[in-house]
């Protein structure tokens, strides 16, 4: 298949677009996580389509990190909707126009849902695949563990600081040290049980494209005359 013609670029394509597009339309400080994992986003997609021209291949490169970078927007996408908007869908907002900041709303949306769908998607159509290993998951915990420690210790140094606190269990002068541990170790926990997920969908869709390749090929062969699969 001639790279320009494959779904997998013009996919990848779109998720950079709206990456930027909902990056350069709001105002989130980079020291969000949202913010910083839509950059990551954004820069492995674009390396990844200049990959795909130059080499003309429909697969994305360093598979085992993308799987890194689709559990971090996933998170994105979770900590926002469960924690941030309390599970509330976000469309009656979309919807209100008359809303103040609604280019500010647009921007969210497309940075906490649309941007970890599209890649989420990506993960689970496109290859390479089976090439993300168990302990994968213990590298990608790294990135939020630091992001974390350091979100900490910035609200520790700098109390007058602006957002001192990025997300309520960063708020450790509300929570307390025991209610900021806890709160912490949930999040970490349910981080380290989309690690899984993303592997176990990897694993699913190799299998899935495997089945759908032997049955491709089992149909080929009772096509074929007995004489020329004999001899194949």
């Amino acid at each position: 298949m001639h790279v320009w013609k494959a779904q997998q670029l013009w996919w990848r394509l779109a998720i950079v677009i709206v990456c930027v597009v909902g990056l350069a339309s709001g105002a989130q400080p980079l020291m969000f996580f949202t913010t910083q994992s839509n950059l990551i986003v954004a820069a492995y997609f674009a390396i990844a389509i200049w990959w795909m021209i130059v080499h003309r291949t429909t697969k994305a490169p360093a598979p085992r990190f993308r799987g890194g970078v689709t559990l971090w927007i996933v998170t994105t996408g979770l900590v926002a909707h469960v924690i941030l908007n309390h599970g509330q869908s976000p469309f009656p907002r979309l919807a209100d126009s008359s809303s103040t900041g609604s280019l500010a709303t647009w921007s969210l949306f497309l940075l906490h849902y649309a941007v970890p769908i599209m890649v989420l998607i990506d993960w689970a159509l496109f290859g390479p695949r089976g090439l993300v290993r168990l302990r994968d998951q213990l590298v990608w915990m790294l990135y939020p563990i630091v992001y974390g420690t350091l979100a900490l210790v910035r609200g520790a140094l700098f109390p007058d600081v602006s957002s001192r606190f990025n997300y309520p269990f960063f708020d450790f002068a509300t929570l307390g040290l025991a209610g900021t541990v806890i709160a912490l170790a949930r999040v970490l926990a349910i981080i380290a049980v989309l690690a899984g997920g993303v592997i176990a969908l990897d694993r699913m869709a190799e299998f899935v494209a495997r089945r759908l390749r032997s049955g491709h090929v089992d149909n080929s062969i009772r096509g074929r005359p007995i004489a020329a699969t004999v001899v194949a």
